[in-house]
């Protein structure tokens, strides 16, 4: 696992994308659609979030308990 800005790059790239969809679908009137689509990329986000989460645990479990 290299720290790397790429997963910083998809989170801040999905966030500018979801605020600007969250935008236009407000102004058309579909307010519930728009926090619909809010919440999609959230959850997007809280998977890729989850998943460096676990190979941070993993990596941490494979070096504490000298396991490869």
């Amino acid at each position: 696992m290299a720290l790397d800005a790429s997963i910083l790059f998809q989170i801040a790239g999905i966030g500018i994308i979801v605020a600007l969809i969250h935008t236009i679908l407000k102004q058309m009137g579909k307010e519930e659609i728009a926090q619909f689509a809010t919440l999609v990329g959230f959850i997007i986000v809280l998977v890729i979030v989850i998943n460096g989460l676990s190979d941070l645990f993993q990596q941490i479990k494979s070096v504490f308990l000298f396991q490869g």
